[in-house]
């Protein structure tokens, strides 16, 4: 995961210094001495999802243990960001305005017309991970089923192992098939057993091995986990079967997507059987979540981001999506909805320093210091996080 936040930022040693300087001073005054922030300035208690609205806007909102583990246990966080709950022994995502944009769209979806397509984008480190998880949340609160890929890009540039496909000329990542399948499981246990979604035809594995008509899509996915060869077929099996679900009514899929550029890049790092590096379509991983996210199909919602980290040196330029996903990555996806992330306003920032001082993230500090934050890190995100980790 290091390449995921390999964001360079400019020396700052000599500013840092001072900042440091006027934080442990600010450190030894005792703690009841510093002005409390008020929470209503920076927090919320409303941790409904569905209820966010504009009045919740530039405030964090806390995501309980039990719900982080479910989503998240699997990937999906920063990992700087996992850092820092690890520290604040708290999981809180501020409400921002492409996150509340997202969710109203989905909230006013009419969910017989095909699946609409909605795609992230920004600069890096602006958020677009933590906008998803945003709406992650919220699929969970509405009884969404859950098909997330934290990081497609880990695919493509470092997969835990290759083999051979089936079908001459493919590679199977037979590992990081079955991690996802187990990450599939976690998110949605609670709702395919109380939905109770059944196979609509056998599935025959090997000569001895088959999943008959008429099983559990839990147990079609025991069955992936269980026998990793077979668990990039299990996956295309069940997303060809949530497809078939979802259009007869019988459940609302939202399908997350980090990296989704990373599906239409001109190369990989995966090489084949002659040491050459093989294109993303000839990975088996590829083609099933590139039919779960065509428009042929109902009572669905994707949502994908496009992120510059996800390409190799050379194809960085621009964020902008048509850029990042080609011609053919445009045309696939072609119409969507664009949903643009930018850096903190100035009221998102404030609230993020207020959270930072309420955690002791950084102490009391010199007038100006604020300014000077803003200043060094233009309002980026992590580009924030990263300053305030060495106060």
């Amino acid at each position: 995961m290091l390449a995921r936040h390999s964001l360079k930022l400019p020396r700052l040693t000599n500013m840092c210094a001072s900042f440091c300087t006027a934080t442990a001073e600010a450190a030894a005054e005792p703690l009841y001495n510093r002005p409390k922030l008020a929470p209503t300035d920076y927090r919320t208690g409303e941790t409904n999802t569905d209820l966010h609205s504009k009045v919740h806007e530039a405030k964090f909102y806390t995501i309980a243990p039990e719900i982080k583990k479910q989503l998240f246990s699997g990937g999906g966080l920063p990992r700087q960001y996992e850092q820092q709950v690890k520290t604040f022994t708290e999981t809180c995502l501020m409400v921002r305005p492409a996150g509340l944009e997202l969710i109203n769209y989905i909230r006013n979806t009419d969910f017989k017309r095909p699946a609409i397509r909605y795609v992230l984008y920004g600069d890096n480190g602006v958020g677009k991970t933590l906008i998803m998880a945003h709406a992650l949340h919220y699929g969970l609160q509405n009884n969404f089923v859950l098909v997330h890929v934290p990081w497609v890009p880990n695919w493509m540039k470092r997969p835990k192992e290759t083999a051979n496909a089936a079908q001459e000329g493919f590679i199977d990542l037979p590992f990081d098939a079955a991690a996802w399948l187990v990450h599939f499981k976690t998110q949605n246990t609670n709702l395919l057993t109380k939905l109770q979604l059944k196979t609509s035809k056998d599935y025959v594995w090997s000569k001895r091995e088959a999943t008959p008509a008429g099983s559990t899509l839990l147990e079609l996915v025991e069955h992936g986990i269980a026998r990793i060869k077979f668990a990039s077929e299990t996956i295309a099996a069940l997303l060809s079967e949530l497809k078939q679900h979802a259009s007869e009514d019988k459940c609302k899929v939202m399908v997350a997507i980090d990296g989704f550029n990373a599906f239409f890049h001109p190369e990989t790092r995966v090489f084949g059987d002659h040491k050459q590096r093989i294109t993303p379509d000839r990975i088996t991983l590829t083609q099933p979540f590139l039919d779960i996210t065509n428009y042929n199909w109902t009572n669905g919602v994707c949502i994908l981001t496009v992120d510059k980290i996800g390409m190799t040196e050379g194809f960085m330029e621009s964020y902008m999506p048509r850029y990042l996903l080609g011609k053919e990555g445009f045309e696939h996806l072609d119409p969507f909805v664009p949903v643009r992330v930018d850096n903190y306003s100035d009221k998102e920032f404030a609230s993020c320093v207020q959270y930072y001082l309420d955690r002791n993230w950084i102490q009391k500090t010199p007038e100006g210091f604020d300014e000077q934050l803003k200043y060094l890190s233009n309002k980026n995100p992590y580009t924030l996080m990263q300053l305030t980790r060495s106060l």
